[in-house]
Formats: structure tokens, sequence, C-alpha cells
């Protein structure tokens, strides 16, 4: 079963932290609406049954999401 990806584990930063961050910052609540839609797409993707092919497709797609939201946060 798909499980939703702990962005906030994997930043090490709590999700209080990065929602004071996000909203000062356009910029990154772009970037994090942007995460949970790559997110949803992966899960979605998985519970449908896609193949090994679109689900890694859609995992890059997120991890260059996600290394924008650090590089916005570092």
């Amino acid at each position: 079963m798909p499980v939703k990806h702990d962005l906030y584990q994997d930043l090490g930063l709590s999700k209080q932290v990065v929602h004071e961050r996000r909203a000062g910052d356009k910029r990154l609540d772009s970037l994090l609406t942007r995460y949970d839609a790559a997110d949803g797409e992966v899960l979605k993707a998985e519970s449908a049954s896609a193949s090994d092919e679109d689900v890694e497709k859609l995992k890059k797609k997120r991890l260059l999401i996600k290394d924008e939201i650090v590089a916005k946060l570092g």
C-alpha cells in the first residue's frame, strides 16, 4: 500500500517551522504546493499499479521539487 512521503522528516524540520517560513515566502509556498501535488501523483500511480517506469518518472519529478525546497530553505 502506498504511503505519503514525509517531506518534513527529509528536511529535518518540523511542520510548524516550514509553515512559518512558507507564510512569508510565496516561492516556497508554490514549491510546497507543487510538492504535495507531485507526491499525490506518485501515490495515485502506485495505487493504480502503473508501470515502474512511470512511477520512477513521477518520483524524479517529486525529487527535483524537493531539491528546490531544500535550496530555498537552506
